[in-house]
């Protein structure tokens, strides 16, 4: 057994197949100085438990790259590091008992199929080809995809462990972490076996990862879930089959029933992702013990008795076979399902890699994500689908984490459809007027907790959960959507906009250092303007808007989501002993957007403000006597201005708007109608159109770009892409004849037969009347007039690429009305 070193480069707290594939993948990276510490023998969480299943199939792009990586990587592993493993790779069969299913089925194949994977679709005649013990006569057909299969995690472990040791990085077993503290710039990870300094760590402990985060001072938002499957004994049929064919089923998952049923040698094995669920763990009455290391939960197959019946009508062969195990053990969850890779939130040169819900389908690709976090600063796919500030403080609130936790489990298949809004853990951060807006009709959803007006029901509309199971435009909200669309261009719109991420930045050459961090110019005083901040490889960070109030003072605002991530990104680039003080002030102001031809009228009769200044000015002035900073601009595309209060001021403000509003034609709007709104103005949207997938010259940027300034983040690599060429560029598209459906993020386009491209948003444009796609295309194929193909849920349309600028008031004239 390795001794315990005195300091390392990186310290690894989990020795799961996810923190082990960390560690290969650091000493793969030429980190070899490096050390991974379990509290047990390597495996021992939920790793020994695991059913091992690797399916590829995810409709998230990044969670796809993730899977794909990893099943590429163990096909060729055992060779790789000399270790023998149990890796069967069968196919897959996802069955499809709805039309809504197979419309996500085709998404993901086209996704699938620009990653380089042969994914396909399966009639039900073709499914019995693949697995002819099968009942089909209810099927609509099903996803194909040969590259999933099982593998046994042991093995999977123990040959990352042995890779990772032959390049010169260390294990210590049965050395569990007791502590850790900060010294100097460095960390002092505490043992039995004694102290080990290091430059960064990674949190890597599985379901014991809240409990390793404390040590931190970091709150996990995670729970503990426990999920059972069912051993079978050896079908007799099933064996003569496999001998014949050589070879095992393909694994099917019924993902409308919500189970999977794989053949286990000549038996099966069946996981349910039940309803009735249970999670584990969650408070003083039901502790984690100090110890679970190899250990499961008791049976429970009462839970599962539904799906067990389900499953034997599916597949016959399998109420032949007697019960020979059950394996209950537990599985953590974070509220959404996805796992934590990235920089721990808050805490300097730590990272966690860790809530794994499938570990071992994503250990491959989690540890080069994870690598390049640690090597790099940067990962080479966009990660915000797993980066653990995509939550803030209030997702680790035990009853938001099990709450959350419970939901995702019991639909763990289930469609995510663009106007769903999931309804467990809601109402965790309330606007000032919630309770108003609420009144008129406002459908919520959440936006880092914070409740939104989606859009405004009338009454008789179908406001049920059961009317969004759709990925058709024409649901009960469209009609509402177009009618606040066209008040916002007509008279004038309301729309509540809790949570902005809102920064103060002030002291001696704010505005100089603020300046090497985006791309373009720092607004003058009283003047706000749209800043872009690329990494040193030129790709867009984010997008804030920089409101200057004095030379070297400065609100940064930015998306809701981004709050965390944002923060981070400008207080890991402050200088040591700056005399600049950055400060997260979010919780303390509200806003409302007020927007639309009459919406000076409407100021006129409440404000005391000047309303001759132009478009992306700002000022102080007050409504019912209440102060609030006036800012001259509309992501609606339209004349009007955002109104930034005081929390506690809010009400009165909105008030004394909506009371004068109505003279003049106001109405509330919400979210959806927003994003129509943008759409036609060509907005780009954060963490769609604006990832690190994409450089500010691919994502049409180059307006935000002051290239005589002497030095900013990027500009080398942005210079060097400017002479190459970019390969992509952004475009705007409108389909030539539209479908039921707009397309969604990441659809192909097609040109003479091959990929070309991506949507990277997409939705109905109602003031222009057209169906609308932002994308990236071959940078040959951007120009204005060319014709290419959507492929939006299997089907291709054909779509035209727009003249630069927006469809919607191209000079801007209504805008600097």
């Amino acid at each position: 057994m390795a001794d315990l070193p005195s300091h390392a480069r990186v310290v690894i707290i989990g020795g799961g197949a996810v923190g082990v594939s960390s560690l290969y993948h650091l000493a793969k990276a030429g980190w070899t100085d490096c050390v991974l510490l379990e509290k047990n023998e390597l495996t021992s969480g939920s790793t020994w438990h695991a059913a091992g299943n690797v399916p590829t199939f995810s409709s998230s792009w990044s969670v796809m790259n993730m899977q794909r990586y990893s099943a590429g990587l163990y096909r060729g592993l055992a060779q790789a590091v000399d270790y023998p493993m149990n890796y069967h790779v069968t196919g897959s069969i996802r069955l499809a008992h709805t039309a809504e299913r197979m419309q996500e089925f085709q998404r993901v194949r086209g996704m699938g199929r620009y990653q380089g994977m042969d994914i396909d679709i399966l009639g039900p005649d073709e499914i019995r080809r693949h697995y002819p013990f099968i009942e089909t006569h209810d099927l609509k057909g099903a996803l194909y995809d040969p590259a999933d299969g099982d593998i046994d995690p042991a093995q999977l472990t123990q040959a990352l462990a042995k890779g990772a040791r032959d390049m010169g990085a260390t294990i210590v077993r049965f050395c569990p972490v007791t502590g850790v503290r900060r010294d100097g710039t460095e960390w002092v990870v505490s043992t039995p076996k004694g102290e080990i300094r290091c430059e960064k760590v990674v949190n890597a402990a599985g379901y014991r990862a809240a409990e390793v985060g404390k040590m931190f001072g970091r709150d996990v938002p995670m729970m503990v879930m426990s999920h059972q499957y069912i051993l079978f004994e050896e079908i007799p049929e099933l064996a003569a089959w496999s001998r014949e064919a050589g070879r095992k089923l393909p694994l099917l998952r019924d993902v409308d029933v919500s189970y999977y049923l794989r053949q286990e040698k000549n038996g099966m094995n069946l996981g349910p992702y039940e309803r009735n669920c249970r999670a584990h763990w969650t408070g003083a009455d039901d502790p984690m013990p100090d110890d679970f290391s190899f250990q499961l939960f008791a049976d429970d197959l009462d839970r599962l008795e539904a799906y067990l019946e389900d499953a034997v009508a599916r597949v016959p062969i399998l109420g032949t076979a007697g019960l020979s195990k059950v394996i209950n053990g537990p599985i953590p969850y974070a509220p959404d399902g996805n796992p934590l890779i990235g920089p721990m939130p808050g805490v300097p040169d730590a990272f966690e890699a860790c809530v794994f819900t499938f570990g071992i389908a994503q250990a491959g690709g989690a540890g080069k994500v994870l690598a390049e976090w640690v090597t790099e600063g940067a990962t080479e796919w966009d990660m915000w689908s797993c980066d653990p500030r995509r939550f803030t403080a209030f997702a680790s609130a035990p009853d938001y984490a099990v709450a959350k936790g419970v939901e995702i489990y019991g639909h763990e298949y289930a469609i995510h459809f663009p106007r769903h809004s999931w309804p467990a853990g809601r109402n965790r951060k309330l606007s000032p007027i919630h309770d108003r807006i609420a009144a008129l009709g406002a459908q919520f959803g959440a936006y880092n907790g914070w409740e939104r007006a989606n859009w405004y029901a009338q009454p008789g509309d179908d406001t049920s959960e059961e009317a969004t199971q759709t990925f058709r435009r024409d649901g009960p909200w469209q009609k509402r959507i177009r009618e606040e669309c066209l008040a916002v261009r007509d008279a004038a719109g309301i729309l509540d906009l809790p949570g902005f991420s809102r920064f103060r930045l002030q002291g001696p050459g704010a505005g100089e250092w603020l300046s090497t961090l985006i791309t373009g110019a720092v607004p003058k005083p009283g003047r706000i303007g749209l800043a872009y901040f690329a990494d040193d490889k030129g790709r867009i960070v984010t997008e804030m808007s920089v409101m200057a109030l004095a030379e070297d003072f400065f609100f940064l605002i930015t998306a809701a989501v981004a709050q965390w991530h944002d923060f981070e990104w400008l207080a890991k680039k402050l200088p040591q002993g700056t005399p600049i003080t950055l400060k997260d002030v979010t919780e303390d102001f509200a806003c409302q957007i007020l927007t639309g031809p009459n919406s000076r009228a409407i100021l006129a009769d409440v404000s005391n403000a000047d309303l001759t200044k132009p478009w992306l000015t700002h000022q102080s002035c007050q409504i019912a006597g209440r102060w609030l900073q006036l800012v001259r601009v509309s992501f609606a595309g339209e004349l009007g201005w955002e109104l930034h209060s005081k929390v506690e001021d809010t009400a009165a403000i909105f008030d004394a708007v909506w009371q004068a509003g109505q003279a003049h034609g106001l109405k509330p709007f919400g979210m959806f109608a927003l994003d129509s709104l943008r759409l036609e103005k060509a907005y780009r949207a954060w963490k769609g159109d604006l990832s690190t997938d994409y450089t500010i010259l691919q994502g049409g940027l180059e307006r935000f770009v002051k290239w005589d300034k002497p030095d900013f983040t990027g500009k080398a690599a942005l210079l060097s892409e400017m002479q190459q060429g970019a390969a992509k560029r952004f475009a705007t598209l409108v389909v030539d004849q539209p479908g039921d459906c707009d397309a969604p993020y990441m659809s192909t386009l097609w040109h003479d037969g091959k990929i070309v491209g991506e949507t990277t948003s997409g939705g109905w444009g109602h003031r222009v009347d057209k169906s609308i796609a932002l994308g990236m295309l071959r940078a040959d194929l951007a120009a204005p007039g060319t014709r290419v193909e959507i492929e939006i849920f299997g089907d291709r349309f054909s779509a035209t690429v727009q003249e630069d600028g927006p469809l919607w008031d191209p000079a801007n004239e209504r805008l600097r009305a």
